[in-house]
């Protein structure tokens, strides 16, 4: 039997941790809000009651953004989420409840203010400064894709890459179920073949998701990935779909965007999404080219792209159909926090301005979730999912 049968129909419930909920701040601006650890605990019946069976915590490590995803120091929760009593209680009281719990795990990059950056920046013989990889020191250095802000780790220097194994095991060490990794193009493949063989020896059951995203990405920016054969990519292109594939055997399994992308150019062309011979058959396809044992993780959206309702024009059955299809494919399903609310952003997610997404973060708001929805949405999942067999 898998170790990981636990996992393959999961209702996965995407927390945002600045916020979900216990932030004192309201107005939807690009700082910290105050949303807390404490403040998901006290939601822990609430997404046991909508049928939730995995948290995914954002980034709850010290850092200087709101999201979590600008690092200062990787084994410590930043005060503004909590402390790691707080965080070990939080896993304590969801697995008392049934509820498994993955975190955000950001292992390519760090930010500017980052002890070891900021040494390797000012001292060129500075123990760190084969961490990063300087092109032309100190000022030009790779980076998270062209974002300056978050200086690329150097995974392939065997010191590096054993402290960021050793973090991964810190804070599984914990409890935790496993991670959802944050921009898993970035690390080589070679990263992550001896970031599973280490991982797996010591927690078999754990799972390990990647956020293997690169569509539309610039074919300058491909040298801050570990994709394969880039040269081959700037030359013919790649696929969404083929770079997914490309992590099989390194990674239990991925986000998958390209299912997203099908159920989006769907939905806009207000295609029926149940009853549609044309998207079962392209979705048949696209699954047909998946191994069995690697799992593709569905969901509709996230923190880094438009509300779904946004494609559906406001309408909740479309978005509720949407659900359905998800649910009825009998893959892990991902619920992003504030989905109940219906609300979503008029304007949409632009890459190339950053603060756009913030209207996909907007703090949740609990005197406006749509009972109506919520019921439907609950109602679908007992449908389609028996949360004890889990």
């Amino acid at each position: 039997m898998s170790t990981l049968n636990w996992f393959k129909k999961a209702i996965i419930y995407q927390v945002f941790i600045d916020r979900f909920h216990g932030f004192e701040k309201t107005e939807n601006q690009p700082e910290f809000l105050g949303g807390n650890l404490n403040g998901v605990i006290k939601k822990l019946d609430y997404l046991l009651n909508l049928g939730v069976n995995v948290l995914w915590l954002s980034p709850f490590y010290e850092t200087t953004n709101y999201h979590g995803y600008h690092i200062t120091d990787f084994k410590k929760v930043d005060p503004h989420f909590g402390a790691e009593e707080d965080l070990k209680e939080l896993i304590n009281k969801a697995h008392s409840r049934g509820l498994k719990v993955i975190a955000d795990f950001v292992p390519n990059h760090c930010a500017v203010q980052h002890p070891f950056f900021k040494d390797a920046y000012h001292n060129k013989k500075s123990k760190y400064s084969d961490w990063f990889i300087f092109e032309k020191w100190p000022e030009e250095y790779r980076s998270f894709l062209n974002f300056k802000e978050l200086p690329k780790l150097n995974l392939n220097n065997k010191s590096t890459r054993d402290y960021m194994i050793d973090v991964a095991d810190y804070w599984m060490s914990k409890g935790l179920d496993g991670f959802r990794i944050d921009h898993a193009i970035g690390p080589s493949h070679r990263f992550w073949k001896v970031f599973r063989k280490k991982m797996k020896k010591r927690y078999p059951k754990a799972v390990f998701i990647g956020e293997v995203w690169a569509q539309g990405l610039d074919k300058s920016l491909y040298k801050t990935t570990g994709l394969k054969n880039k040269r081959l990519k700037r030359k013919f292109g790649m696929s969404q779909e083929e770079i997914q594939l490309e992590y099989y055997g390194e990674l239990d399994g991925v986000l998958d965007f390209k299912l997203n992308s099908i159920l989006v150019e769907a939905t806009r062309k207000e295609v029926d999404l149940l009853l549609n011979k044309k998207l079962e058959s392209k979705i048949k396809e696209h699954f047909q080219k998946v191994p069995s044992d690697y799992i593709m993780v569905t969901f509709l959206d996230n923190h880094d792209m438009d509300r779904f309702l946004l494609h559906c024009k406001g309408n909740i059955k479309v978005l509720l159909d949407a659900f359905e299809l998800l649910l009825s494919l009998d893959r892990p399903v991902v619920i992003y926090n504030g989905t109940e609310n219906c609300r979503y952003n008029l304007t949409p997610v632009d890459g190339a301005n950053p603060g756009s997404d913030l209207s996909v973060r907007a703090p949740f708001d609990w005197d406006a979730i749509n009972e109506e929805f919520s019921e439907g949405l609950r109602n679908l999942i007992k449908k389609y999912r028996n949360r004890n067999s889990q």
